[in-house]
C-alpha cells in the first residue's frame, strides 16, 4: 500500500493539472470501489473548480469551490495518472480507456486525470470541506510527521509506558500520520533501534532522535519520487526510485550497509507484517 511519500508524490504530480482548473466532466464507471461512491458523485463533481490539493496521512483531498472536498485513497493498487496536460508537464496524450479506469476527470485545461485500480481496494468520498477533519477516516489521525505538530515532546509523551514494540507503535496512525511498513523499517535502522524493543523502554534521548530521522527518511523518499513496489506509479506514469536506497526493507540475508558491522539483514513477522532489521547494530 502506498505510504506518505508515494501519496505526496502523486499529489504533487496532480497539482499542475488540477489546482485552479474546473472538472469539465467527471466520469464514474462503476458504483463502488472499497465501498459505494457517494450519491450523484459525477454530477456533484462536474463543473466544480479545484481550489487546492492537499494530503492528510495517506489520503489526498481536493478542496472544491462547491464547499465539498473529494477524498481519495489509493488502496493497494490504485493509480492516479495525468495525460494531455496543455502546460507541457506530461509527455503523453490521452491513452485508450483501460478496463480498470473507474473514475476519470476531464479538466477544462485539457488534462485528463484517471483513477485506475485493478484490485478495487481504493476509495473515494465527498465531504464538507469545513468539517473534513471530523470525517471518520480522518478524525483520529495523529500529527503529520513533516509538520510542526510532530515534535520530540509529542513522541516522548505518546510512547511513554507503551508495552508494544516500537515498530507497531510507529505504525499506529493515532501517534503519527502516514508511516507504513517500509519507512518505519528504514527509520528504525537509521536510529539503530531494534523493531522488537518495547516502545516504553526506549530512552527519552533515543525517542527524541527518531523525530528528525523519520523526517529525513520521508523527505529522502519524496525527493526520489517514492518507492515503486508492485503497482506504484507517479502521476506522470514514471516509477519512484527510493527502493534503490533501502538499507533494510526487502534485503533479507544481505549484508548490513553499516561500515564494519559484518551483520546480515533479518526478516521477522510482527503483527502479520514483515520487519527487516540488522540484529547486529539495531539494539
Amino acid at each position: 500500500m502506498p505510504e506518505l511519500p508515494e501519496v505526496e508524490t502523486v499529489r504533487r504530480g496532480l497539482a499542475p493539472a488540477m489546482e485552479g482548473a474546473v472538472i469539465a466532466q467527471a466520469h464514474v464507471n462503476r458504483p463502488d470501489l472499497r465501498w459505494p461512491f457517494p450519491d450523484r458523485m459525477a454530477e456533484r463533481l462536474t463543473g466544480a473548480r479545484v481550489n487546492q490539493l492537499r494530503r492528510r496521512s495517506k489520503y489526498i483531498l481536493a478542496d472544491l469551490n462547491t464547499g465539498e472536498s473529494l477524498l481519495v485513497h489509493l488502496g493497494m493498487s490504485g493509480r492516479m495518472t495525468v495525460s494531455g496536460d496543455p502546460l507541457g508537464q506530461f509527455a503523453h496524450d490521452h491513452p485508450a480507456h483501460q478496463k480498470h479506469d473507474h473514475v476519470v476527470f476531464d479538466m477544462d485545461n485539457g488534462a485528463r486525470v484517471t483513477f485506475n485500480d485493478p484490485r478495487r481496494f481504493g476509495a473515494m468520498d465527498l465531504l464538507d470541506t469545513v468539517t473534513a477533519d471530523a470525517h471518520p477516516l480522518l478524525a483520529k489521525i495523529g500529527p503529520e510527521p513533516l509538520g510542526n505538530d510532530f515534535h520530540e515532546s509529542h513522541l516522548v509523551e505518546r510512547l511513554k509506558n507503551r508495552n508494544t514494540p516500537i515498530k507497531s507503535a510507529l505504525l499506529d496512525q493515532r501517534i503519527v500520520a502516514g508511516l507504513g511498513n517500509i519507512y518505519v523499517c528504514e527509520a528504525l535502522f537509521r536510529a539503530r533501534i531494534s523493531p522488537l524493543r518495547k516502545a516504553g523502554a526506549i530512552s527519552e534521548a533515543r525517542v527524541k532522535s527518531l523525530v528528525p530521522i523519520i523526517r529525513e527518511v520521508l523527505s529522502d523518499a519524496i525527493d526520489a519520487g517514492g518507492s515503486s513496489l508492485r503497482d506504484f506509479r507517479q502521476a506522470d506514469g514514471e516509477l519512484g526510485y527510493f527502493q534503490h536506497s533501502f538499507d533494510v526493507y526487502g534485503r533479507e540475508n544481505n549484508p548490513c550497509n553499516t561500515p564494519d558491522c559484518g551483520g546480515k539483514i533479518s526478516r521477522i513477522t510482527q503483527a502479520g507484517r514483515s520487519s527487516f532489521y540488522c540484529p547486529q547494530c539495531q539494539r
